[in-house]
């Protein structure tokens, strides 16, 4: 078989390639306790349960609207205007199966051959992956430790030329759990005043997930940007529902119908019962988002503490999310071999910076949704494993 030359341009999600390994080394026996996956450990919601059940009896078995159902799309509209103070239209909603297909669908309208696209690094590495598989160029933003993660917007600014097609902002983000100041955002979208053929796609999925005196602005705020403005957020993160496959984009009025399209191409449409059960849990109580937040919180502050107490060892404290992202330079291996480690010697899953951009390197993923109990024993496992390395 001859392939397209395009797939070699195709990366993965690498932390599903540490779960893979460590449910084989678990297959042989081994214990494993896995801080690298980036999915709640919490049921999700009764009530969000319970909805879907009822819809699967009430017959919701059919396709829907490309776009999704009418009353879904309506919810994430009221939610919207609740939790970011912005009025927006549910014609320009689009209800996806899960996250990935809006920073798809966004990345194949822009990306072709001779355009480029800045996006975040290290970041989600499905970015810079689809990026590069539209034929574009990745341009990397670099996030910045000193500055908790986030990034100089004059730089953002300095990089864009009349190649520019996309820029991708993410906050609160992964891998790092940065969160974008309002200041930054602020410089970011008056100097985009400069350059008004720049679409900006905002990734917001752990918009809710934010910590202490850390504040998530969302880029819906500044109207003079909301003609060119491309939203993702979603079920999975928010309301630990991320095997139901569910999220949202919300699109300016003169791409939505590309977006549809798109949709109609590859997956036709979010699972009917599904789009019910997410509508609950936006119009539902909020109780348990209340809890995660709360238990993350706790979790975040002891897994800081405990990393900065390893030799070789120092991390920043995440705004957001769930994961804290270490510099682990002091211990003179590299982010992957470190990986390889941890998850052989120790038996703990985590992810090598690297897997999320050349940037990377000399960090490690840790994902604190994760019990306690199981973040503690795994880093008193890295302490054993790294004192006699």
């Amino acid at each position: 078989m001859t392939l397209a030359q395009r797939m070699s341009r195709l990366g993965t999600e690498s932390a599903f390639e540490i779960l893979a390994r460590a449910k084989a080394l678990e297959a042989e026996g081994k214990d494993i306790i896995n801080l690298g996956i980036g999915a709640p450990d919490f049921h999700t919601p009764a009530n969000i349960v319970e909805a879907g059940c009822k819809a699967l009896k009430d017959g919701y078995h059919f396709y829907t609207p490309a776009k999704g159902l009418p009353e879904v799309r309506a919810a994430v509209a009221e939610d919207v205007r609740f939790f970011r103070g912005v009025e927006i239209d549910p014609e320009c909603v689009q209800i996806v199966p899960g996250g990935k297909p809006t920073m798809f669908f966004a990345i194949m309208m822009f990306g072709e051959t001779g355009t480029e696209i800045l996006y975040p690094n290290p970041g989600f590495p499905i970015y810079e992956s689809m990026i590069e598989f539209s034929g574009a160029k990745a341009v990397p933003i670099e996030l910045v430790e000193e500055r908790g993660f986030s990034f100089d917007p004059e730089e953002v600014l300095a990089k864009i030329n009349e190649r520019t097609r996309l820029l991708i902002v993410n906050t609160p983000a992964n891998p790092t759990g940065g969160v974008v100041p309002k200041e930054a955002l602020d410089v970011l979208v008056a100097g985009l005043a400069e350059h008004p053929h720049v679409t900006v796609l905002a990734d917001e999925i752990y918009s809710r997930l934010v910590y202490g005196d850390a504040e998530h602005v969302s880029l819906l705020s500044y109207p003079e940007i909301r003609d060119r403005l491309i939203v993702l957020d979603g079920w999975s993160k928010t309301f630990s529902m991320t095997g139901w496959r569910l999220g949202w984009g919300l699109w300016p009025e003169d791409l939505i119908a590309h977006a549809e399209r798109l949709q109609i191409n590859s997956n036709s449409c979010a699972a009917a019962a599904v789009q019910i059960a997410g509508a609950e849990a936006l119009r539902g109580p909020q109780d348990a988002v209340a809890e995660m937040v709360t238990a993350f919180d706790k979790r975040r502050l002891r897994i800081v503490e405990e990393l900065n107490a390893i030799p070789g060892f120092s991390c920043v404290m995440p705004a957001g999310a769930f994961y804290a992202f270490p510099n682990i330079t002091g211990t003179g291996l590299s982010s992957r071999e470190l990986q390889d480690l941890l998850l052989n010697e120790a038996g703990v899953a985590t992810v090598a910076g690297t897997a999320f951009g050349a940037l990377g390197e000399g960090y490690l993923r840790f994902s604190y949704a994760s019990s306690l109990e199981n973040i503690l024993e795994a880093l008193e496992r890295v302490r054993g494993v790294l004192a006699v390395h």
